[in-house]
């Protein structure tokens, strides 16, 4: 018989992808829904639609973040409010990041306490106290030592990482002046430089990298992280 969890994910898998085709043009070949807790995670592959990808052998990566952006304004309030019908999980934040390099993008979700199935999560996984060094390492090279830090793996692929009190004054100062977009901008490059640059991940989880994203959320001087790994390594 099938378990309540992967009815749900089979089903809001469904629905992000067709919400996707019908914004895009093209959905994805494969979405991948994982709910833990209060957290919910969506992994999207092969998701590059023939416009963009005319953009992006044109060297246009800016482009086709910013009008992705642009569309993710409409398509946030719809999923969220999708999500709540499928598990009646309340979204109170919402992340996303994309993996042009490799066609990938993340959702990530951060809901309310009140949910009437335990989703499962491991927080003791293997290089917890590792990789929570690395990333604060990471972090103080591209913006200042998080003042709060957790982790955990929702499924063998995926691990969350959740970052608060990253903000440095002159990154405040740029918001307060109306400068999130660009501030954005700066920080996906050089904040996935070094994520994705970092030849110490897979040792520490001892298993393959496939991909990692990262977003923020400015108001709540916030940020996560997900690794996406390859658990038959």
């Amino acid at each position: 018989m099938e378990s309540p969890i992967h009815k749900q994910t089979v089903e809001l898998s469904s629905y992000i992808s067709k919400i996707l085709r019908d914004y895009f043009g093209k959905g994805p070949e494969s979405v991948h829904v994982s709910l833990g807790k209060t957290f919910i995670i969506v992994y999207i592959r092969n998701f590059l639609s023939p416009t963009e990808r005319v953009l992006m052998n044109q060297k246009q990566v800016e482009s086709v973040q910013q009008t992705r952006d642009l569309v993710m304004q409409t398509l946030i309030p719809e999923i969220k409010a999708y999500i709540k019908i499928v598990t009646g999980m309340e979204i109170r934040e919402f992340y996303y990041d994309w993996g042009l390099h490799n066609k990938s993008a993340m959702f990530t979700g951060i809901c309310t306490d009140t949910t009437s199935i335990d989703y499962p999560i491991n927080e003791e996984f293997t290089g917890k106290e590792e990789l929570i060094n690395e990333i604060i390492n990471l972090s103080s090279e591209s913006e200042k030592k998080p003042v709060e830090i957790y982790a955990c793996q929702l499924n063998p692929r995926s691990i969350l990482v959740i970052r608060n009190g990253i903000l440095v004054r002159i990154e405040k100062q740029l918001i307060r002046q109306g400068m999130q977009e660009q501030l954005k901008l700066a920080k996906r490059t050089l904040e996935k430089g070094l994520l994705h640059n970092n030849n110490h991940f897979e040792g520490i989880l001892d298993t393959t990298v496939i991909d990692i994203f990262v977003d923020w959320d400015f108001d709540l001087d916030k940020s996560v992280i997900v690794l996406v790994t390859n658990p038959s390594r």
